[in-house]
């Protein structure tokens, strides 16, 4: 089972998103309070069952918010960032070198945030 990691960084709170074999599947931005954090938790659990927009193909279909947007970042690996209902940001994925790993990424958040606890480091 899944768990959303809380930790403090030099400059704030975040979260990690970690899939039962403690792989990180997704990371949040960095927060100002633990609050803001926990809301950030709240809207991932709320908005993670979205639909995906395959940015990698010409034409794509945009999606409504909330959605999954996968892209390929600068150095050609790919990534996908959810997005909540007000367009905002709310986690982003690690690199990956095939679009199927991406795939499998987003497929684990779907199944691991809506009942994964949440751990203070």
């Amino acid at each position: 089972m899944g768990k959303f990691v809380v930790k403090q960084t030099k400059t704030g709170i975040k979260f990690d998103l970690k899939a039962g074999n403690g792989e990180v599947i997704a990371t949040s931005e960095v927060y100002n309070t633990e609050s803001a954090c926990m809301n950030g938790i709240a809207s991932v659990k709320t908005n993670c069952a979205a639909n995906v927009e395959d940015q990698t193909v010409e034409n794509f279909e945009q999606q409504k918010h909330p959605k999954y947007e996968v892209y390929t970042d600068k150095a050609g690996e790919f990534r996908f960032r959810l997005k909540a209902r007000n367009g905002e940001v709310i986690a982003v994925s690690e690199g990956y070198k095939a679009k199927p790993s991406c795939l499998n990424g987003i497929e684990s958040v779907k199944k691991n945030a809506p009942d994964a606890e949440i751990v203070k480091e």
